[in-house]
């Protein structure tokens, strides 16, 4: 059953820290409106607007996100009156569950009773790094103990947890982000988001990086570590939902400097999936003939922009006497070769 995501925007509100790489109004692709507040009214209004969608596809299930911000870190008043707007949709069967994002130093027993009581199911925490190091380069604010915690917390209670990491962070290494990347592996979250650090206008990176502080990733190097990143996650069963920020005008006015591409993952998919036919191609030099089969939706990833991996494959001479094929069939992801 497809999804319907239904957005409710609460940018920096329940956030007791500007970290330095943030500017949500930017990040979250939705103009500031003068830090007025949304009201419960605003998120009824938004959630009806989207249910008279029509459903393209037949039934969707529903779900109401709240995105931006650090939502346990409202106060209990302002939860509840966020949350309770939701709740008769729930009750009437039009909307199936709730998801927020926070902080991990902002879930305890208190605010996951909240949760529990009205009916979110989903929380998605902004680790952003397991090194001590890089959390207080970035101006985080929380420990690394506080993020292993709330994954921990969550679970227990039967939440559906994701974790938010980040790559070129200041003081980050490819050494201390696969680090993170096996620790929060090692911590089961059931989803995975993974952004590059970019150079956005009016936030603390902008000073450092203008001041000759901070360095960016080139998007090269992004594209191999988020691959490194994604392939640990990928060998513990874990889904990586998305890579690279959602592209939008007010995000592409804003980045001052780093790896933004408006197709960030699928550059990402691209390399990984030129790897794994590389790997096997070689493994099979010598086998005669043989029959390269990609999934149909990975065609495009997998030939890359401008059909970059399919010639760097033909120049290695690995595409002689390869019949090349995308099956309709096959799991995203996957390269078989026969």
């Amino acid at each position: 059953m497809s999804l319907l995501v239904i957005p409710i925007f609460i940018a920096h509100q329940g956030c007791p820290h500007l970290c330095i790489f943030c500017d949500q109004h930017t990040i979250s692709g939705q103009a500031e409106q003068e830090d007025e507040p949304v009201s419960p009214a605003t998120v009824k209004k938004t959630v009806e607007q989207w249910l008279e969608h029509p459903r393209k596809e037949g039934r969707k299930e529903v779900q109401v996100a709240f995105y931006g911000g650090s939502f346990t870190g409202l106060s209990p008043q302002r939860q509840k009156e966020l949350l309770g707007a939701v709740i008769s949709y729930i009750d009437a069967g039009q909307v199936n569950s709730i998801r927020i994002s926070t902080r991990p130093d902002y879930i305890d027993e208190n605010s996951i009773a909240i949760l529990k009581k009205y009916s979110v199911s989903i929380v998605e925490l902004g680790i952003q790094s397991l090194d001590i190091n890089v959390l207080q380069a970035s101006a985080r604010g929380h420990s690394v103990e506080q993020s292993e915690r709330a994954i921990k917390l969550l679970k227990a209670k039967g939440f559906t947890v994701g974790v938010q990491l980040m790559c070129g962070l200041p003081g980050d290494s490819t050494k201390r982000l696969l680090a993170t990347a096996h620790g929060i592996a090692a911590l089961a979250p059931d989803f995975v988001r993974i952004y590059p650090a970019l150079v956005i206008k009016g936030s603390g990176l902008e000073r450092l990086y203008l001041e000759g502080a901070y360095a960016p990733l080139s998007l090269s190097k992004a594209i191999a570590l988020t691959c490194k990143v994604k392939n640990i996650f990928d060998q513990h069963h874990i889904r990586v939902v998305r890579m690279g920020l959602q592209p939008s005008r007010d995000l592409e006015e804003k980045v001052l400097a780093g790896p933004y591409h408006p197709a960030f993952g699928e550059l990402v998919i691209s390399r990984d999936l030129f790897k794994q036919t590389r790997k096997l191609l070689r493994q099979r030099r010598h086998n005669g003939k043989k029959r390269l089969s990609v999934a149909a939706a990975d065609e495009s990833a997998f030939r890359g922009p401008g059909n970059v991996s399919t010639r760097r494959l033909a120049v290695l001479g690995l595409l002689d006497g390869v019949e090349l094929v995308f099956d309709e069939n096959q799991p995203r992801n996957s390269v078989l070769v026969y």
